[in-house]
């Protein structure tokens, strides 16, 4: 027997949890379907990877893993909200609902919502899948703590890739940054980087290679620095973006863009298909942060009522 409920989210981050919270309140029975394929994090989403959070209304500083949490324990407060660590593998469009099926379940859904993120997007130069797992990695808080006294490359300009690199120099004896244009981030990261004794900007470079034999070694540079072309580092953190994970929203028919994200209201969160939406960062949103995620999120929630409301499917 297929369990029926009005309103599925696929994807457990902040943004999902915080949409099944809403869900709730507007009275819609609600599934999270907690794992995404493509994506290795946990219930709580890619904030669990953040050390500090200091840009959340609320909380003047808290760590990734604590807001998931509670944003995680919002949402099971309420009776009409079941989580489940299942990813989902198929989606069909019928009459009126929509048929999502995981590995071992089937389940019935009037509405739908893809919060379903992304996954981090990699470096794909000579030996960056040999070593990953072999000083490449990704997620700066979860690996950071293994490179204690150690030299580490952050690969990437953006603000994700300095916030790592002042993860990562908590532990390491020396960070380089390496950016294949200028150094972007907030101004407030930029000053601490940039006051960090540990840390180095390499800008204009790109990373061609990765060396070493059972572990990373060194990598090597597109352009000399400091006139060598070959960087011998213990670990390589890779932070040059993200992925959007929107292939299942594809499969039944959602648009996307150039990029893979998919299109949506602005207003309403709806795509291009009735009773489907998408909120976070899977989303075609410019400015991406957990707090717009959370608010397109209870929007979605709130249209995905609507919907069912106007459309008589209650």
């Amino acid at each position: 027997m297929k369990e029926n409920y009005d309103f599925l989210v696929l994807g457990g981050g902040g943004t999902g949890l915080a949409a099944a919270m809403y869900g709730a309140r507007l009275g819609l029975k609600t599934l999270v379907l907690g794992t995404t394929n493509g994506s290795e994090l946990p219930v709580g989403g890619v904030i669990t990877t953040t050390d500090s959070v200091e840009n959340y209304p609320g909380f003047t500083s808290i760590s990734g893993m604590e807001l998931a949490k509670k944003l995680e324990e919002h949402a099971r407060a309420y009776d009409l909200v079941t989580i489940k660590t299942e990813a989902a593998i198929k989606i069909e469009k019928k009459k009126n609902s929509f048929e999502v099926e995981t590995k071992n379940s089937k389940y019935n859904a009037k509405t739908l919502l893809f919060a379903t993120g992304t996954k981090w997007r990699k470096l794909n130069v000579p030996g960056s899948d040999e070593f990953e797992r072999k000083g490449v990695n990704y997620c700066a808080l979860c690996d950071a703590p293994l490179f204690k006294d150690r030299v580490v490359a952050v690969v990437g300009g953006s603000d994700s890739a300095v916030k790592d690199a002042l993860v990562i120099s908590k532990y390491a004896k020396k960070v380089y940054v390496i950016a294949r244009n200028e150094v972007h981030a907030e101004p407030i990261n930029m000053e601490r980087i940039k006051s960090d004794k540990k840390a180095e900007l390499i800008t204009k470079t790109n990373v061609t290679e990765i060396k070493g034999d059972s572990l990373v070694r060194s990598i090597i540079l597109d352009k000399p620095y400091k006139g060598q072309k070959e960087l011998k580092v213990d670990g390589v953190f890779v932070a040059i973006g993200h992925i959007a994970l929107s292939e299942l929203a594809v499969s039944i028919g959602v648009e996307v863009n150039e990029k893979g994200e998919i299109k949506i209201d602005h207003r309403t969160s709806e795509t291009n298909i009735p009773g489907v939406f998408s909120a976070g960062d899977v989303s075609d949103k410019g400015f991406k942060q957990l707090i717009t995620g959370v608010g397109d999120g209870c929007t979605a929630a709130y249209y995905a009522y609507e919907y069912i409301t106007k459309n008589k499917l209650i």
